[in-house]
């Protein structure tokens, strides 16, 4: 069974590509309730071979999936990710919301036009997207990118989000000292470059750095069909669009800030920190020994904590 379920994290770890894409549980000794993993994947392979649903936005085909009933809540994936990006959480959380998964737009199984993407795209998107559903009102759950949509979309549209969860977010301007030519590292296209970007994701080099795991994530890298999308907005990252930099203070919206401690592609210190600071009525959750991906590096206790705060 452990066998089982190390394939199955490094399988599902191939799917999360881009610094946002990220990191299946690290310590694969060490979970708790090893039984549950694999039929946790294996359902949302079943799910993703159903096809999920469908709307159209902007004349685009936004593909999704949903589960569960009553208060909804909106998991946003990162950059170069897609639904699968939430395999661990959507059951937790779907035992008592209705949980809403897009593939956002340039991504996964939706429509991958070639437009200028910046995250001001993805808010409009997920507004209109939101009223596809006939959604008045959601708790908007961002990883990476995600989180910086979450953000953005909380400060234009405050009154239809009801909580906010930011989980290794980005969205502040690059640090005047970083080589902003490493951002091409998000897009990798040898096996080199997938080793050097999946040793800033994972906290557990040695599963997740293996010859194994990094063809399995290349293969996923070259047949994922969003890498115009990625460059598109590194980008725009490179134009300075849409970012949070002294914005945040205006969001009154109940937050809770998630973080690895070891994340190496939106680090604590830098990132996680200045999260807290720009926003100091949100609280703030910092787990040890995780990279970029809390939600499945530590499922259980990511789960539990979203759980805590949307029942507050």
């Amino acid at each position: 069974m452990r066998r089982e379920v190390k394939k199955a994290r490094v399988a599902l770890a191939a799917l999360f590509v881009f610094a946002c894409a990220a990191s299946v549980v690290a310590q694969s000794t060490k979970v708790a309730a090893p039984v549950t993993v694999a039929p946790v994947v294996r359902g949302q392979a079943a799910a993703a071979a159903q096809g999920g649903k469908e709307v159209t936005v902007f004349g685009q085909r936004i593909h999704y999936v949903e589960a569960g009933s009553g208060p909804v809540v909106v998991l946003l994936h990162g950059l170069g990710g897609n639904t699968t990006n939430w395999a661990f959480t959507v059951p937790a959380l779907a035992a008592k919301y209705r949980v809403i998964v897009p593939d956002q737009i340039g991504h996964g199984q939706s429509a991958k036009p070639f437009i200028n993407y910046r995250i001001g795209t993805y808010t409009d998107f997920l507004d209109k997207f939101l009223d596809e559903l006939k959604v008045e009102r959601a708790t908007l759950v961002g990883n990476s990118m995600g989180g910086w949509i979450a953000a953005l979309y909380t400060l234009q549209k405050p009154a239809r989000v009801e909580r906010l969860v930011l989980v290794d977010a980005a969205g502040f301007k690059p640090p005047p000292d970083l080589d902003l030519a490493a951002l091409s590292g998000l897009n990798p296209s040898t096996r080199a470059g997938m080793r050097q970007l999946a040793s800033l994701v994972f906290h557990n080099k040695q599963l997740f750095t293996s010859d194994a795991a990094i063809d399995l994530m290349l293969t996923q890298r070259m047949s994922a069909g969003d890498g115009y999308t990625i460059q598109s907005l590194v980008e725009s990252i490179h134009r300075g669009e849409d970012m949070l930099d002294g914005r945040l203070s205006a969001i009154k919206t109940p937050t809770l800030i998630v973080w690895g401690r070891e994340d190496g592609l939106t680090p604590l210190a830098r990132e996680g920190e200045k999260f807290k600071k720009e926003m100091p009525a949100a609280q703030l959750l910092v787990f040890d020994e995780c990279g970029h991906v809390p939600q499945v590096e530590k499922a259980a206790e990511f789960n539990a904590a979203v759980l805590k705060f949307l029942s507050q």
